[in-house]
């Protein structure tokens, strides 16, 4: 269908817009951060001879390739539909927040094995200069984390919420590290590894959450139905409708930051077609200018189910 001006999907489309650039401008500060703290962790590792810092420096980097993944994933997403794409490309913010899941997965895996390897093969202590550079870091990456999870909770976007679990998984190995490498300072000898210790625990604690976000995502890659409020929510605006008499049949799948849906109405069988069209485009404007972020509505009209005559059941034979 061929949008026209005054069509209520223009709307729509301008509030993506307005989601995308706010998404991708938090996504930027997040970039600018990431990438000061990979320099400043990995610099303090090697030259404070912490393991967990310097895997807390590879974390950071990781951080800044999947921003870039989630702006682009934003912006991609975003983009309106078109005659190579008629659905969008809202995909594309689905993808990303998959490739940012796994890499958390496998992020988790790497710093696990080198915790391993510092655990089995002796090393000497760190430095108690790494403390104060991570206790900032792990204040500053937590912020880090409340401001992007708040901004893609605000626009609906997996892929930025999945970024700002990278870096909480950030202040995670930060804080372990803190943790680490204060018992290893404090026992002295023989405590040496408390900072590997810590960073495996911390890995833990990233693998679990990288695979509750990679459950997520490919929901939402294999059109997962909606949860089960929107849908009622849907139904019920439709069934507000004048002429709407019930709802056969309703679907409601994500793609990127919008919804769209696929609905059968009922109407009185007796109508004209003109008049079946014009309820359908009624429930169409309707859910598209509702509260929820519904892209397009694609509304099948279908003849009210009547109720058999007695004398058809068998009703009153003898």
């Amino acid at each position: 269908m061929v949008e026209k001006p005054g069509d209520p999907r223009l709307g729509m489309q301008r509030q993506v817009g307005l989601a995308v650039a706010d998404g991708t401008q938090r996504v930027v500060i997040g970039l600018v951060v990431s990438a000061v703290l990979a320099v400043i962790k990995l610099g303090t590792g090697v030259a404070g001879a912490s393991y967990a810092l310097i895997a807390d420096g590879v974390e950071s980097t990781f951080d800044v390739f999947s921003g870039l993944l989630v702006w682009g994933g934003l912006r991609a997403g975003g983009s309106p539909p078109n005659t190579e794409y008629p659905y969008g490309q809202g995909r594309a913010e689905q993808v990303a927040g998959l490739a940012i899941a796994a890499m958390l997965l496998s992020g988790a895996i790497g710093i696990a094995a080198g915790a391993i390897r510092g655990i089995v093969v002796p090393h000497g202590g760190p430095a108690s200069f790494t403390l104060p550079v991570l206790a900032v870091v792990v204040v500053v990456k937590e912020a880090m984390y409340r401001f992007l999870d708040s901004g893609g909770r605000t626009i609906g976007s997996g892929a930025l919420r999945a970024d700002a679990w990278h870096h909480r998984s950030d202040a995670l190995t930060s804080m372990a590290a803190f943790v680490g490498i204060s018992v290893a300072l404090v026992g002295g000898e023989g405590f040496e590894t408390a900072d590997d210790w810590a960073a495996l625990l911390a890995c833990g604690v990233i693998a679990w959450n990288g695979t509750k976000l990679f459950r997520a995502s490919i929901r939402d890659v294999l059109d997962a139905a909606a949860p089960p409020e929107i849908i009622a929510e849907v139904r019920r605006i439709a069934e507000k409708v004048p002429g709407v008499t019930g709802i056969d049949d309703l679907r409601v799948r994500r793609s990127g930051l919008v919804w769209f849906v696929d609905i059968h109405v009922e109407v009185d069988g007796s109508r004209s077609v003109r008049e079946g069209h014009e309820i359908a485009h009624h429930v169409q404007d309707r859910l598209v200018e509702s509260d929820f972020p519904i892209s397009d509505a694609l509304v099948h009209i279908e003849p009210a189910k009547v109720s058999p005559e007695p004398s058809e059941t068998g009703a009153g034979s003898v």
